[in-house]
């Protein structure tokens, strides 16, 4: 199948493709850089407010989370057709800076900003979702339902929650890389769904889900209505919701599970792919 013809791109011309990128966001003036950091944390909040308004009545954790897997990937589609600057995805400039095409000062300014932004788009999501009422679903179970999401996430051991967000980040940049390969908007939509659903599915830790999911259970402790439905609902106690907070999201959560997103998108997706395409890469160049 000749390239010009091909309804996808070729591995090779995906690594091309991530350090030209790399270029570009290197060049990217500060504003524009943090803006669409916002929009890609909205529209990952977005997603996951979602999948949990659909999942928090469903008693079937291996359906709940099939149910959440299908509807969480309406976030990245959002950033791949509408555009936004996502942390987990941007870790791939990391084969930018191995081709010399990018300073690795500047991608690591890069992924500061837009961590940043996820973090402040996602913020004003969770505090939208509950200042809207959504969390009084079901007699407030879905306000009780985020809290136990959020503490849950809050108590993963650092070594857990490091592992999970390597793991998790192969899927997502699989899903950027996938998408990024299709030609049509179709075949877009379903390069991003199985690997975003199976990383759902799976319960693997995503830095940017969590900038939603800990302050939104952090934001729904402030009504005394969802706490008291925890408490019926799930049995924790008022010492175990004492763990939900700011402190601990940062410690247990943000900290551990950034890293072991970067990791899992820089070492076990962007470098060996660079390493595999490298002297193909080189030659092309030198052939133009």
């Amino acid at each position: 199948m000749k390239e010009g013809n091909s309804l996808i791109a070729l591995p090779q011309q995906l690594v091309e493709g991530n350090i030209k990128a790399a270029e570009g966001k290197a060049a990217m003036p500060f504003w524009r850089m943090a803006l669409l950091g916002v929009f890609a944390g909205m529209f990952i909040a977005g997603g996951a407010a979602a999948s949990s308004a659909a999942m928090h009545a469903v008693g079937n954790v291996g359906l709940a989370r099939f149910i959440g897997g299908c509807i969480f990937p309406v976030g990245l589609m959002m950033i791949v057709f509408i555009g936004g600057e996502l942390f987990t995805g941007d870790c791939m400039m990391i084969m930018g800076c191995i081709h010399r095409r990018c300073p690795a000062v500047t991608m690591l300014r890069v992924l500061a900003i837009v961590w940043l932004a996820n973090l402040i788009g996602a913020v004003a999501v969770a505090a939208m979702a509950y200042g809207s009422g959504q969390y009084d679903y079901t007699s407030g179970l879905l306000g009780a339902y985020t809290i136990k999401v959020a503490l849950a996430k809050v108590s993963v051991s650092f070594p857990a929650a490091f592992i999970s967000g390597i793991m998790c980040n192969v899927f997502v940049c699989g899903a950027v890389l996938m998408a990024s390969a299709a030609k049509d908007i179709a075949g877009k939509v379903w390069a991003i769904f199985f690997p975003i659903m199976a990383f759902v599915v799976s319960g693997y830790e995503h830095c940017v889900a969590n900038m939603y999911y800990v302050p939104a259970g952090i934001f729904a402790l402030f009504d005394n209505t969802y706490k008291s439905a925890a408490i019926e609902q799930y049995g924790y106690t008022l010492k175990e919701l004492d763990k939900l907070n700011w402190g601990n999201y940062f410690l247990h959560s943000a900290i551990p599970v950034t890293l072991g997103n970067i990791v899992g998108g820089m070492v076990f997706v962007a470098v060996p792919l660079y390493i595999i395409h490298r002297k193909n890469i080189i030659k092309s160049e030198a052939g133009n």
